[in-house]
């Protein structure tokens, strides 16, 4: 896998996400769901460069595939850190839209490799 897109989207995304981290530990004093959120929103670039080195074909695809479940799940803490008021509407969207792309890379590479 060389130097792409979805690499970059996910190393940009995780440093976003490590910035609202910081700010929802200060300003909010929120802990859980933010951490929740810190784990996931990093593990999906640090799964694609996994992915640059794996082993065969079917651990690039459980790599990828793993990548794409934790893109998901940032994506619903992002949902529920808006929801219960914990982020602005302005930060959610910024959020939700670089997740849902994401997404919709990440399915597009696991279907790609399993073809």
């Amino acid at each position: 896998m060389k130097d792409n897109i979805v690499k970059n989207k996910s190393f940009n995304f995780a440093i976003e996400i490590v910035g609202l981290y910081k700010a929802l530990m200060v300003e909010e004093k929120e802990y859980v769901m933010s951490r929740q959120l810190l784990k996931s929103g990093t593990s999906i670039g640090a799964n694609i460069r996994e992915a640059e080195f794996a082993q065969s074909k079917p651990d690039f695809i459980s790599k990828m595939s793993i990548a794409l479940k934790e893109a998901n799940e940032a994506d619903y803490w992002i949902e529920i850190l808006y929801q219960t008021d914990f982020i602005a509407e302005e930060t959610f969207h910024n959020f939700k839209c670089k997740s849902k792309e994401l997404i919709k890379l990440l399915v597009t590479i696991v279907k790609n490799a399993k073809n």
